[in-house]
């Protein structure tokens, strides 16, 4: 049988509008049901045998006759005119195949209604067969503008990356949208992937928040090719109007992207858009870099709070060994060698493979002669220098192993206290370490 195919969307065209004024789709055949029972037979034997072509007059009838029979219909004839399109070569006909595809979805939707979901399932195709033809690129781009304006959150995650395509298609194709049109997409967009993420997240699916992660990382690409965001168009363009609403979260999500790309972390707007999206959604990473930035400033009380929350925020073993480290750099930088050499266990206990915690603990030994002498006896005063050998030989620092080897106790120095190598030596200062007693040799 031969199709005439402009005479198929006319024919899908007057069912579209014979039909406008009715909502949902009901069960049920029409008048004449023995032929529409035959009819559904036909296309449903032809599809299932691929041989699409012969499935288009019986689809085409059931169409016009009974366009409320069953959703199934419409699964049917989309799922028919797809492969009619996929596999036709002329490029005339092969839109003429897509007209009518798009139209079997508007079909859908006037007739069984759920709108979202079908426009969802319409967009995907629309940006396979439609997006790179320049008669159709708007088109497209405002079918998903539509998309996103009545799903929320709901998108489908086929629709995530392809509107960010379609978006570029236009510029690159129409030349059609300002920076701020595509910045506006952008965010819409961006918060759409970032409730995913989260419900994600809250649902326990790891997998998905990577593969989200990765998508939002493809959108963000884009996007820089698009417009270029670089700190001073932060500065110039978003800043004003950040300090003019410090609560619009999207904008400072769109600042913070922008000047994390651009390499200027340590300037202060960033760190205000960070503690703003930190606030509303606590991340590891965030409160981390945060606590570095924050640190490098000297204000460290601030980099102590956000690396404690990164602490209980860290998602592995290496994450928490990580925060504890500069918890400890952090208290050590300040004098405070106890509560430093704590947050340096807590690093090793957290990842027993790494060594650096056993190290620094070492360097906070090996810095306390002077916190810890009695100034009385050498060979006393000079055993923290063991204790400092002691860490270094645990984290395998072989340089700093001899350079604490060096400041050992001469012979001469534990013979005046009548104490011999091998003894057990406890300090008696904060490092508490009770070690065995060597010594450097004779001098």
């Amino acid at each position: 049988m031969k199709m005439n195919m402009r005479s198929s969307v006319l024919l899908l065209a007057l069912s579209l509008g014979a039909f406008a004024g009715f909502g949902q789709c009901k069960d049920g055949w029409p008048e004449d049901k023995a032929t529409a029972e035959e009819k559904v037979a036909l296309y449903d034997d032809a599809k299932t045998q691929k041989n699409f072509k012969a499935a288009v007059a019986p689809l085409q009838w059931m169409l016009k006759n009974a366009p409320k029979w069953n959703t199934k219909l419409y699964i049917d004839a989309t799922d028919i005119y797809n492969n009619l399109a996929t596999a036709e070569k002329d490029p005339a006909k092969k839109q003429v195949l897509v007209d009518s595809l798009m139209m079997l979805y508007d079909m859908r939707v006037t007739n069984c209604g759920d709108e979202a979901n079908v426009l969802n399932r319409k967009a995907i195709y629309a940006a396979v067969f439609n997006s790179q033809n320049k008669d159709k690129t708007a088109e497209v781009l405002a079918l998903y503008d539509k998309v996103y304006e009545i799903s929320g959150n709901n998108v489908l995650d086929n629709n995530l990356l392809s509107y960010m395509q379609v978006i570029q298609l236009n510029v690159a194709l129409l030349k059609n949208l300002t920076d701020d049109q595509i910045l506006q997409r952008y965010d819409k967009l961006s918060g759409v992937i970032d409730a995913k993420i989260k419900k994600a997240q809250t649902d326990n699916k790891q997998a998905d928040v990577d593969r989200l992660k990765k998508v939002k990382s493809s959108v963000d690409d884009i996007l820089i090719k698009l417009v270029k965001v670089d700190c001073e168009f932060v500065k110039k363009n978003l800043e004003p109007k950040f300090k003019a609403n410090p609560n619009d979260l999207a904008l400072a999500k769109r600042i913070f992207q922008f000047m994390t790309t651009g390499g200027c972390i340590e300037d202060p707007l960033w760190l205000q858009t960070a503690e703003a999206i930190h606030k509303e959604s606590p991340d590891y990473g965030l409160a981390l870099n945060m606590a570095r930035i924050y640190a490098k400033k000297g204000e460290t009380a601030k980099a102590e709070t956000l690396a404690s929350e990164a602490v209980e925020l860290a998602p592995t073993a290496e994450n928490k060994e990580t925060a504890n480290m500069l918890i400890g750099d952090l208290l050590a930088q300040k004098g405070s060698k106890a509560a430093a050499r704590e947050a340096y266990r807590k690093a090793v206990a957290a990842n027993p493979n790494s060594k650096e915690g056993y190290e620094k603990i070492g360097d906070l030994y090996l810095g306390s002669f002077k916190d810890c002498a009695k100034s009385q006896s050498l060979a006393e005063d000079r055993l923290v220098y063991i204790a400092a050998f002691e860490m270094y030989a645990r984290a395998g620092n072989q340089q700093k192993m001899a350079a604490a080897r060096a400041q050992f106790p001469s012979v001469a120095e534990i013979f005046e206290l009548n104490w011999k190598e091998g003894d057990s030596k406890t300090i008696s200062c904060w490092v508490g370490e009770t070690v065995t007693l060597k010594t450097r040799g004779k001098d």
